[in-house]
């Protein structure tokens, strides 16, 4: 199994909780972003760069993963598609998206971006804090356990 992240939106606290855990876990973290990210050495962080441009980013990570990956994303309509392939995603709220909950989650990201483009609402998400990084956590490692328990971890 591996850790995708949609690196490019993701709060740096996230990240770090992401790295810590890869590390200690050994299992391979793969940031996905359109510039460079810092990084520590390690043989299971990994960065993969990909153009600059409208979701670069998700439609990489919607080819390479796969059923036995995990992707954080705060992304809805990537998550739409992976939860469609079976693939476990979360977002970087603690949010796991199912089947259950993602044809809600389309629909309010799309009235919220209908509401936006009608000049209606400017405010962006709620402030980032300690609440939604303790909700993050928590959600990243019980899933986290899960599919290392059902798939082996792959050789970094």
């Amino acid at each position: 199994m591996r850790i995708f992240v949609d690196a490019d939106a993701c709060p740096g606290v996230v990240k770090d909780i992401i790295m810590r855990a890869a590390t200690s876990r050994k299992v391979q973290a793969i940031f996905v972003a359109n510039k460079v990210l810092p990084l520590p050495a390690s043989e299971f962080l990994k960065q993969e760069t990909v153009a600059a441009g409208l979701d670069k980013a998700d439609q990489f990570i919607a080819e390479d993963a796969d059923v036995r990956d995990l992707v954080v994303t705060a992304d809805v309509p990537l998550a739409h598609i992976l939860v469609k392939k079976g693939i476990v995603a979360i977002n970087p709220r603690g949010l796991i998206y199912t089947e259950d909950n993602i044809g809600d989650r389309i629909s309010v990201r799309d009235l919220l971006s209908d509401l936006r483009d009608a000049g209606e609402m400017t405010s962006g998400p709620k402030p980032f804090g300690d609440k939604e990084k303790r909700a993050f956590a928590a959600s990243f490692d019980r899933v986290l356990t899960q599919l290392q328990r059902r798939f082996p971890t792959r050789e970094a």
